[in-house]
């Protein structure tokens, strides 16, 4: 088929990046988290356990928003689902600095979670249905670096809103503490997002799916170019024919009545992108950081580092996923993890303990900070964009919503345990146990993709294989 030219391509870009900032939301509101820590305990006095559950909280709403995502956007449309999202973030982050207790709190966080979930898989499956083959992985990819860009945000946002208070528990405008104006700084790009996705088209393939064929020729010949959209809705309408309406059931291999490996294969990209635990960084930064000894605002600076370099490493990955392909990237990254997490574990094993059990790094702090650091920038070479670049782009069209519905469960109930439990090992373990575990896994990561998951650059969604 047939590229687009460069006016239609830029249509594409624009939506593409309309569709992203459903990823920046996703990074904003996983991010913000972090910052508010400290502000959440003396606000809601918590203790370990109930702080842990307070951060996890919104994992459980994002369980349920991906699971139920890709079924309903089977039903209602991508763009739909997108546009519910939005009100769902808006409610959000005006509830979650409102919130005077904890389940309050908790309850606006499900409702983010729910927004998060359904943004984290109808987003890059949106752009994966609506993007020319050659720039699919580059266009997908924009979505990890806009989840890393809303990352590095709501750290800059939450470092500065500290600074300016004093910290994050103290009093900054209106009478209200700063760690509650770090939740309501999202309401900005919730709204922008609300209104911009009245002005993208439906995805085509839904389109095709739902009986609307000349809507879906509409919208391709805007994409691509009006003498290929035709061709383009029939390759559609012939992968789709020749079967049923699209459902949950389709994940089973008719012949063994087994779930198809296909979406084994999902849930175990899913599932090791948890595993590998980055997002302990990104939910517990300060913490992990004022725990080996820098203050409360030097770790939230080290944090906005952190965000520079994940957007670094989705940039580079950006440019060279088309012409690298997927695959690579994922061995690079599991490897490169495994080794930085492996140092890491060395730095807070050797590091010296104080009256209180606080771990004092000494000379053994850079090292731990240039490893931490060389971790994120694998992480987000690899794991971070292309794990949704493929769930986006690996499902046939039969079961791709099914497909995600599944991984994505898996991902956030992953996400979950591992946020939820690193509480708990920082006291039992501690944090050199701690990223031992995360280590094992990455490089139990490296054979998984070695022998399981296959290329998926320049093949056409049309003639994806499950």
């Amino acid at each position: 088929m047939k590229n687009p030219d460069s006016s239609n391509f830029l249509f594409v870009v624009l939506i593409s990046c309309v569709a992203t900032i459903g990823g920046f939301l996703f990074g904003f509101d996983s991010g913000v988290i972090n910052g508010t820590v400290d502000g959440l305990q003396a606000a809601f006095n918590s203790d370990s356990v109930g702080t842990g559950f307070n951060v996890a909280s919104m994992l459980l709403g994002c369980a349920i928003g991906a699971f139920f995502a890709g079924q309903l956007a089977d039903k209602f449309g991508r763009r739909t689902l997108l546009i519910v999202a939005a009100a769902f973030f808006i409610v959000s982050a005006w509830g979650s600095g409102i919130a005077t207790t904890s389940a309050e709190f908790i309850v606006y966080r499900i409702l983010g979670g729910l927004a998060v979930g359904a943004a984290s898989v109808m987003a890059p499956a949106y752009i994966c249905e609506i993007a020319p083959v050659k720039y699919r992985g580059m266009l997908t990819t924009i979505q990890q670096v806009a989840i890393i860009f809303g990352l590095f945000m709501a750290f800059v946002s939450n470092y500065l809103l500290a600074d300016f208070a004093g910290a994050s528990s103290n009093i900054l405008w209106l009478n209200y503490e700063a760690w509650r104006w770090m939740f309501w700084i999202e309401l900005a790009p919730a709204i922008i997002f609300f209104v911009a996705l009245f002005f993208i088209p439906e995805s085509p393939r839904f389109l095709v799916s739902s009986g609307q064929r000349d809507k879906a020729k509409h919208v391709l010949a805007r994409l691509y170019n009006s003498d290929v959209a035709d061709e383009k809705v029939a390759e559609i309408a012939q992968s789709l024919d020749a079967d049923h309406t699209p459902r949950l059931g389709d994940l089973l291999d008719k012949v063994a009545g087994k779930v198809r490996p296909i979406v084994w294969v999902g849930i175990g990209l899913a599932v090791f992108q948890q595993l590998v635990g980055i997002n302990v960084v990104f939910y517990y930064g300060a913490v992990l950081w004022q725990a080996v000894g820098f203050s409360e605002t030097d770790a939230l600076l080290i944090n906005v580092i952190s965000g520079a370099v994940s957007i670094a490493a989705c940039v580079i990955t950006m440019f060279l996923i088309d012409k690298v392909g997927r695959k690579p990237f994922l061995v690079v990254g599991s490897i490169g993890m495994t080794v930085t997490l492996a140092t890491m574990v060395f730095a807070f094993a050797n590091a010296d303990v104080d009256s209180s059990g606080n771990l004092i790094l000494g000379s053994l702090g850079t090292l731990a900070l240039i490893a931490a650091n060389a971790y994120v920038f694998f992480f987000n070479l690899s794991w971070g964009p292309v794990m949704w670049v493929m769930l986006g782009e690996m499902f046939p069209n039969q079961i791709r919503g099914s497909g995600l519905a599944i991984a994505g469960l898996a991902q956030w109930v992953a996400n979950f345990a591992i946020t939820m439990t690193f509480p708990i090992m920082l006291t039992s373990i501690g944090l050199a146990g701690a990223y031992g575990f995360y280590s094992i896994c990455a490089l139990i990561s490296v054979f998984f993709v070695l022998k399981l998951v296959h290329e998926t650059k320049g093949i056409e969604l049309e003639d994806m294989q499950g």
